[in-house]
């Protein structure tokens, strides 16, 4: 169809577009807009082809109003957010919006994504945000689709249409599954129906060419039987309804190419099995209070006539349908033993039906959509009816705030997710074992956090590290029932791994002891220590942070207690009635100072784990039941609570010396000292840290292990050291690497 005739059809439908000031603001704004575009005059024309095409489309058979054709026509030199600045200056916000909305479609569908997927399709409505957007769309598929079906037809039609296009098969096979897919659905969800059945009778003549063919030839050849065979099937039931009283009319309609093939797929059978090539509707013109009555009296009728499949009854009267669909259907056994399918309902509850106010597409068992999007593409209809009024799209883009995103992954794959969820729990939502290990991602070509909120059309690419570990903290920022079952379930494996390796170091310990453990025993030696929750306990003797000699002594004072074999176990009542038994006890109560030297002898003493004492700390001895003296730092983290509960064993104490002699000059011989470092997780500050200490001869390292998360890494180095003054010096040295915040022991 030439331009010429495009334009003065489109003057036809839409005159007041086309006349005045009106005509002349659209002139001018489509002239200075193709200007700025950058499109080339000689392509310009093939774009105002097609920009008029969809305006005749949307107009003639969609009922859009003008704004709607003054978009349409805008639309081909528009790309972006400037441009449409200029048409809001010119045409108004109307129009400037449906713009925006056919940007970001755009936008959207160069993510690569497949389109073959319901969060595809919420998605888009999304962006698209003005249902004259998704009208707009329909219409543009549907002109590519008929351009495409001269292509493919079996007759020269490219040589009677040398103006359409060579499109690549590729291309077609493309734009087919879209029509199918994606916009097929949302016309019929539309009450478009005759633009759906047209785009998914393309689509299969597209895709299934065969298939097509040979369903389109065989409707063809029974064409003449089918359209007899209703009307012998009809005329007998009309003259028993007249005389019933009732007024009604009748409606035969064959089923569509795609809707045929579909049968033939899903019951495996050839055209010949498909018994319901056409359905019968009888609708009756009945007041409100005799609608149910007089269905049923149909429904009477019928049934006496011919013989009913009581399995096929499906009875929407009584109890309508959750989105209101209302009507009654039965299958019976017509002429010449073939199965019809006959529907009964009212003025009123075709109508509905026929509106969208129900979906038809949905009581035919396809997949519904979600409720937020559905009900929004409900009303779009009426809207249409309304003339597009500017409080019912105030309402639509209400409806389109939905509870959920849209975020992509590198390869264009589509998740959806709850609103307000963050990296983490889009991780969580690809794998388990990637969220477990996440560290942030990149979104839209920006690093970020686990913890920030992800918005529809996000791409999103997860970073991880094989040493992050999942931590309590993480269920404080997602959002998704997922993530948070998943976090929860990873922290009690590693609670319980913890838990074991911990009751397995207290085991062996005892064993080594020849100590018997009893498990009522020790869970009231962890209440004593102030442990609610004995994972706690557990996880601080695998972190070493517990001495397991003062755990078995506390042990050894409970079971004793118990057994009644405890000494002094009466009161003291005055200071003046405690006699220390030992020399030990005297010495710590006189204020005397316990020297510790390596050449002492006669002495039993050992360095505690928990804080682990060099030569140079400021230490204290703490005086154990079977295991001699106990050496701890004076800053130990269990010191206060020696001192408050056992101040009476402790022992003053100091190393002997000025702490400068090294092991090799004969000095004290090399301590284990743990450090807990603290810095950037960058990639040269692993490398950097074993570096420095690899350079130092006095130094050798015992452990070294790296936790990384959100962008920071905390190491735990385990390292042998002679004295204070040389910890001092690794200390110093650590805190000047690149990246590293800080150390402590």
């Amino acid at each position: 169809m030439s331009i010429l005739t495009l334009y003065r059809e489109l003057r036809e439908l839409q005159p007041q577009t086309f006349q005045g000031k009106a005509y002349r603001e659209l002139r001018t704004c489509i002239k200075h807009t193709a200007e700025k575009s950058g499109v080339r005059v000689a392509e310009r024309q093939a774009l105002i082809v097609q920009a008029v095409e969809n305006a005749v489309t949307v107009s003639r058979e969609i009922g859009m109003s003008a704004e709607g054709i003054r978009a349409c026509l805008i639309a081909p030199f528009v790309s972006d957010a400037n441009q449409v600045g200029d048409v809001r200056r010119q045409m108004g916000d109307s129009v400037a919006t449906i713009l925006e909305g056919i940007i970001n479609v755009e936008q959207l569908y160069r993510k690569n994504t497949s389109i073959k997927t319901d969060n595809f399709r919420n998605l888009l409505v999304s962006f698209a945000k003005d249902m004259r957007v998704i009208l707009i769309m329909i219409a543009d598929c549907v002109n590519m689709m008929r351009k495409m079906s001269v292509l493919c037809s079996d007759d020269k039609g490219k040589d009677e249409h040398p103006e359409i296009p060579d499109y690549t098969p590729q291309f077609m096979e493309r734009i087919a599954s879209e029509a199918s897919y994606l916009y097929a659905p949302l016309a019929h969800k539309l009450g478009l129906y005759k633009l759906k059945s047209e785009l998914e009778d393309t689509s299969l003549k597209i895709l299934e060419h065969d298939a097509y063919y040979h369903i389109k030839e065989k409707l063809n050849t029974t064409k003449k039987a089918r359209d007899k065979y209703i009307e012998n099937f009809i005329q007998p039931i009309e003259k028993l309804l007249n005389e019933q009283g009732l007024k009604f009319h009748i409606k035969g309609r064959t089923k569509s190419i795609h809707s045929i093939w579909q049968k033939m797929k899903k019951q495996h059978c050839e055209f010949e099995g498909v018994y319901d090539l056409f359905a019968i509707r009888i609708i009756l013109d009945s007041p409100p209070q005799k609608e149910k009555a007089q269905c049923w009296q149909a429904y009477s009728v019928i049934t006496d006539m011919y013989q009913p499949n009581p399995k096929r009854l499906r009875d929407w009267l009584s109890i309508p349908k959750s989105n209101g669909y209302e009507s009654l259907h039965i299958t019976v056994l017509g002429p010449e033993q073939k199965w019809v399918e006959v529907q009964i309902r009212t003025e009123r509850m075709d109508d509905i039906a026929e509106h969208g106010l129900a979906a038809h597409w949905r009581y035919k068992g396809v997949k519904n959509g979600e409720k937020g999007i559905d009900n929004w593409l409900s009303s779009i209809r009426a809207a249409l009816e309304e003339g597009d009024s500017a409080q019912m799209m105030d309402q639509f883009r209400a409806d389109l705030q939905t509870d959920e995103v849209y975020v992509f992954t590198p390869k264009g794959d589509l998740h959806k997710l709850v609103a307000g969820a963050t990296v983490l729990d889009f991780a969580y939502s690809i794998h388990t074992n990637i969220g477990d290990h996440c560290t942030g991602a990149i979104v839209n070509d920006r690093n970020a956090s686990m913890r920030q909120k992800l918005m529809s059309g996000d791409q999103v690419t997860i970073l991880t590290s094989a040493n992050q570990t999942p931590k309590a903290a993480w269920l404080d920022y997602v959002v998704t029932g997922r993530a948070k079952s998943k976090i929860r379930q990873s922290l009690n494996e590693m609670q319980a791994k913890a838990t074991g390796m911990g009751k397995e170091i207290l085991e062996r310990k005892f064993r080594n002891r020849k100590i018997e453990l009893n498990g009522n025993y020790l869970n009231t030696v962890i209440k004593k220590m102030g442990y609610k929750d004995p994972n706690e306990f557990y996880q601080r003797v695998v972190n070493d942070q517990l001495d397991i000699n003062d755990i078995i002594e506390r042990y050894q004072t409970v079971v004793k207690r118990d057994l009644g074999e405890l000494e002094n176990t009466q009161p003291q009542h005055k200071a003046d009635e405690f006699v220390l038994e030992n020399k030990m006890h005297d010495e710590a109560l006189s204020g005397e100072e316990l020297v510790i030297d390596r050449n002492i002898k006669g002495l039993d003493y050992t360095l505690a784990k928990c804080c682990s004492p060099v030569y140079g700390d400021s230490i204290f001895g703490f005086v154990t039941i079977n295991n001699g003296i106990r050496i701890h730092r004076s800053n130990c983290p269990n010191a206060p609570a020696l001192r408050e509960k056992y101040g009476y064993r402790i022992v003053k104490a100091r190393w002997a010396g000025e702490g400068n002699k090294s092991s090799a000059e004969g000095g004290h011989s090399r301590m284990p000292v743990t450090l807990h470092i603290v810095g950037h997780d960058d990639l040269g500050v692993v490398n950097n840290i074993s570096s420095i200490l690899s350079k130092d001869e006095k130094v050798n390292i015992r452990s070294f292990s790296i936790d990384s998360h959100d962008g920071l890494f905390e190491g735990v180095l385990t390292i042998m050291i002679s004295d204070k003054r040389q910890l001092d010096s690794v200390v110093k040295k650590l805190r000047g690497v690149k990246g590293v915040k800080n150390v402590s022991r």
